[in-house]
C-alpha cells in the first residue's frame, strides 16, 4: 500500500453484531477503526434515529415505515437480535464515540419514495452540534441535493461525501460522476468496490476528489482496495478489514 487506507465501520460492524445497534457501536468503539458508518432516518415527530431502512421490516419486530412511528413508538419495537435493543437515536449513538478517535460517518437517507425528509439535513447537525461532535463527523448521501443542502447551510465545515451508487455510474460514467460529486460541494466520492480499478483512483485524485469504496464484505475484496490503495472503505466486518490491513488482533489496547 503506497498510504494508510482508513476503515470505516458499516452500520457498526454487521456481519459481527446486529446492524445500526447500539451493541454494535460499543463494540466499534472498542475498535482501532478510524471511522464508524451509520444511516439516519426521521420519525413522525421529527427525531432523528439511526437505522438503514426506511421501512422497519427487515431489521425489526415491527412492519411499516420509520416515518410512520413517533419516537416514543420506537421505542416500544425491538431490533432483531439485538437482546431487547431498540432503533437507537442519532445522540444515543453520537455519545458513545465521544472521547474517540473515531470519526462519525453520517449517511443521510430519503424515504421509501426516495424523497428527501423535510428538515432532515439541519436536525442532523443540531444533534452533531448539541452532542460537541460536529467537529468529528463527516456526512455522505447517494443524493447529491443533500450533499449541496448541507454545504449551503454553511454550518459544516467538515467531509462532505456524495455516494454514487452503480446504476447511476453506469448511467452518467465516470467523469460526470466526477463532476456531479465537485459541483454538490463534496470533496470525496464513495464508489462501489466492484467499479473500482486503478484508472478510476487516479482520475477522481486528478479530479481533486478522495476516492473511497463501499460495499465490502468478503475478504478477497477487501484485500484488492486495500492493494488499490483506496483512500478509505466501509467494512461489515471491521475487525477482518483492521487484520488485513496490519493490526493483527484488532483491538485497541
Amino acid at each position: 500500500m503506497a498510504h494508510r487506507t482508513l476503515i470505516a465501520s458499516h452500520r457498526g460492524g454487521s456481519y459481527l453484531w446486529p446492524e445500526n445497534s447500539l451493541m454494535a457501536f460499543r463494540e466499534t468503539a472498542k475498535l482501532t477503526v478510524d471511522q464508524v458508518e451509520f444511516d439516519v432516518q426521521l420519525s413522525a415527530d421529527d427525531e432523528c434515529v439511526v437505522i438503514h431502512d426506511p421501512m422497519l421490516d427487515r431489521t425489526t419486530d415491527a412492519r411499516g415505515p420509520v416515518r410512520g412511528r413517533t419516537l416514543a413508538e420506537l421505542r416500544r419495537i425491538r431490533l432483531r437480535g439485538a437482546h431487547g435493543e431498540c432503533v437507537p437515536t442519532l445522540a444515543e449513538v453520537v455519545r458513545i464515540y465521544r472521547g474517540t478517535p473515531i470519526l462519525l460517518r453520517v449517511e443521510i437517507k430519503a424515504d421509501a419514495d426516495r424523497i428527501h425528509y423535510p428538515g432532515i439535513g439541519p436536525k442532523v447537525l443540531d444533534v452533531l452540534e448539541a452532542e460537541g461532535m460536529l467537529g468529528q463527523a463527516a456526512i455522505t448521501s447517494f443524493q447529491a441535493p443533500m450533499v449541496a443542502a448541507i454545504r449551503d447551510t454553511k454550518r459544516f465545515g467538515g467531509t462532505l461525501i456524495w455516494l454514487c451508487a452503480p446504476q447511476v455510474w453506469h448511467d452518467i460514467g465516470m467523469d460526470m460522476a466526477f463532476a456531479t460529486a465537485r459541483a454538490c460541494g463534496a470533496s470525496g466520492i464513495g464508489i462501489h468496490h466492484s467499479l473500482l480499478h486503478a484508472g478510476v483512483l487516479s482520475a477522481a485524485r486528478a479530479a481533486g476528489l478522495s476516492p473511497g469504496a463501499w460495499g465490502l464484505k468478503d475478504a478477497a475484496d477487501i484485500r484488492r482496495v486495500l492493494d488499490l490503495g483506496v483512500d478509505i472503505f466501509t467494512s461489515d466486518d471491521p475487525v477482518a478489514a483492521l487484520d488485513m490491513r496490519g493490526a493483527p488482533d484488532g483491538v485497541a489496547p
